[in-house]
Order: C-alpha cells, then sequence, then structure tokens
C-alpha cells in the first residue's frame, strides 16, 4: 500500500505504444558503505522516418499502346522517393556529468531500481518499472509483385506470342487477346457463353482469371508501378546551441540516407527552448539549497520540436527537456525512516519526479 504525498506530472510524451525496460536492484547495505551510485539522463531524439518508395517501369510493348490500346504509357523507367510520415521521440542517454552517490542508511533495507543506463526508475518501489508511453512508429512495406512479376503474365501469353521474334507481331497478338477477353466477359456476364460456368461460384473464377490476364496484357503496353515504404531512425542528440540541425536526407535514387550525404535533400529539425527549469523556494521566495546528501533529481524545462523537408512540416511538438532544467535533491532520510519510509517514482527519460509518496 502506499499513500500518495506529491504528484509531478509528465507532460512530453503521447500516444499509444508503452516502452518497458529491465530493471535491477541496488540495496543500500553496510558492504557497500549504504552507499548507491546512479546517473540522471539528459534528453535525445529519436527521429523515424518513413518515405513512400514509387518505381515506375515501361512494358514491353510501350510503343504501341497508342497505336492498339489508345493510352499513354510509362515511358521511361523511374524511381521516386516522397517522405510520407514521421515521428520523434525523446530517448534518455547518459550525463556522464550527473552521476551522484547517495547515501541511505539506517533504513530497513533502503534500494533504488536502476534501469540498463543505470537511470534511477524507483526508491523504495519494486513493482514500479517506468513505463513511458510514446508515439506509434510508422510501418515499413515491402513492394508488391508486379501483375508482370506473377505467373498469371505467363498463363496470358498465347503460344503465337511466347514463339514470335517480331516485337510488332507480339504487341499485336497482345492486343488481340486483350479484345478477345473482353469479349469473353461480356458473354459471361450475359449468360451467352458457348460453355458458360456451372454456378455463381464458378462463373466468379471465370471473371477473375480473365481480369487477371487482361490486366498483365494490358500492363505489358501501359508499363507497372510498384510502391514501398522504407522506413529509418535517426538518433539527434540536442546541441548545447539551439538551432537547426539536419537529421537526415532524401536522395532521389537511395532515398533516405545520412545527413552527411549531401546527394539529398536534407530533413531539418529545430529545436527551440520555451522554459526552463527552476530550483524551487522557501515561503519567502528564496531558492533552496540542495539538501546535504541529497537524492538528486531533474527539473526539466520544455522545448519545441520542428521537423521538417522543404516548407512540409512534419512534426511539430513540445517535449520535455532534461538538460533545460535544473538538479535539486530530496532529503535521503524520507527513505530511511524506520517508521514511515518514503517511495519515489522517476522519469526515466528526464530523471524528473512523477511520484512521491510513503510506503504503508
Amino acid at each position: 500500500m502506499k499513500k500518495i504525498l506529491t504528484a509531478l506530472a509528465l507532460a512530453a510524451v503521447t500516444a499509444a505504444p508503452i516502452f518497458a525496460q529491465s530493471t535491477s536492484k541496488l540495496t543500500a547495505t553496510k558492504a557497500s558503505e549504504y552507499g548507491l551510485i546512479y546517473t540522471l539522463p539528459r534528453t535525445a531524439f529519436e527521429v523515424t522516418i518513413a518515405a513512400d518508395k514509387t518505381v515506375k517501369t515501361p512494358g514491353e510493348f510501350y510503343q504501341y499502346a497508342k497505336k492498339y490500346l489508345d493510352t499513354t504509357p510509362i515511358l521511361t523507367p523511374s524511381t521516386s522517393w516522397k517522405v510520407v510520415d514521421a515521428v520523434v521521440n525523446p530517448v534518455g542517454v547518459a550525463d556522464e556529468n550527473e552521476q551522484y552517490l547517495v547515501t541511505l542508511k539506517g533504513g530497513q533495507g533502503t534500494f533504488i531500481m536502476v534501469n540498463d543506463k543505470n537511470f534511477p526508475v524507483a526508491i523504495n518501489d519494486e513493482s514500479y518499472s517506468g513505463e513511458v508511453t510514446l508515439t506509434p512508429l510508422p510501418k515499413a512495406v515491402e513492394a508488391e509483385p508486379t501483375v508482370l512479376q506473377k505467373p498469371v503474365a505467363q498463363q496470358a501469353m498465347s503460344p503465337e506470342m511466347i514463339q514470335s521474334k517480331s516485337s510488332a507481331k507480339r504487341a499485336e497478338l497482345a492486343a488481340a487477346k486483350i479484345y478477345e477477353l473482353r469479349t469473353n466477359r461480356n458473354e459471361i456476364i450475359a449468360g451467352q457463353a458457348d460453355a458458360m460456368p456451372s454456378d455463381g461460384a464458378a462463373m466468379q473464377l471465370a471473371l477473375d482469371q480473365i481480369t487477371a490476364q487482361e490486366e498483365a496484357l494490358t500492363a505489358m503496353f501501359l508499363g507497372t508501378t510498384q510502391t514501398s515504404v522504407e522506413v529509418r531512425t535517426f538518433t539527434v542528440n540536442i546541441p548545447d546551441t539551439p538551432g537547426r540541425i539536419t537529421v537526415a536526407r532524401l536522395s532521389v535514387l537511395d532515398g533516405l540516407v545520412d545527413p552527411t550525404d549531401l546527394s539529398g535533400d536534407p530533413i531539418y529539425m529545430t529545436i527551440t527552448p520555451l522554459t526552463q527549469g527552476k530550483l524551487p523556494v522557501n515561503e519567502k521566495g528564496v531558492e533552496k539549497s540542495f539538501p546535504k546528501g541529497g537524492v538528486a533529481y531533474r527539473i526539466p524545462g520544455t522545448a519545441e520540436v520542428k521537423l521538417q523537408i522543404g516548407d512540409k512540416v512534419l512534426v511539430d511538438k513540445e517535449f520535455d527537456v532534461a538538460q533545460y532544467g535544473v538538479v535539486f535533491g530530496l532529503d535521503p532520510s524520507v527513505f530511511t525512516n524506520k517508521k514511515a519510509p518514503s517511495y519515489l517514482h522517476f522519469n526515466p527519460l528526464t530523471g524528473a519526479i512523477r511520484e512521491l509518496g510513503v510506503v504503508e
């Protein structure tokens, strides 16, 4: 049972998936002279970008498309890329300048839970996991085979088409087969085919086969378009001087590439500080002093993060930022009180207090 005394809300991350982490328990014992060491995090960002890839390929008979189908085909091979989604999520990275040794002497097995980066997660509460809610990431999508890459493309070709070595003749035969398939479809639908399907299911199967073969033959004239989605994640450390950062680039040929690859258009992140964390004050408005041997925590600031490519804004969002704040501390005796020891929940991304209460 816990009695909550203080709750400090996290105002940064939104949306659905929950980031869970593994934790380990550090217990204050005589063997360690009751001293426990942990590191406060600083904020970085993981930027996940999804780019749509479109590959257009001319058909074998593209030069005959206007003559036989009266349609403009794909004339030249091309590959194009377009950013379609982006997500920015905060992540904690170790701040080597903010390591603390806390002495928790006199309690009944007082302990600290830390994660795999040695960031504090909780004091005197083994059940709290420090879960963080993050924005869902876009999913990569592999390209589907085109109709010309499927077995139906071979099935649609007549023996005469396969045997002919003349491209013009093959195109003529393909066009004739297209019109034959359309005639067969109309006759089946009208119930006038020489060999009508036996029932509704058989009719649908026959119509589906006709449609697939027609699509394959038509693609030999008009060409094919293949789409896929590539997803890459880039880690961005916040610079000491606020400003614009090149996170990645979008290359005409290679899609998403590293920021140092000058073949692509830059994708920029602009980080603008909004608020600075401030030390708490006493009843006279004077800043409090860090308590002796205090349990250090962050009072973070906030920043606006904007991600864009060209004039298109992909993300515009506010986040808590650990290093835009200050470090303060709690008197360690509140955690070692034998009658009513306190517990503490940290935000593992910033080192801020989420909840402070008394273990009952």
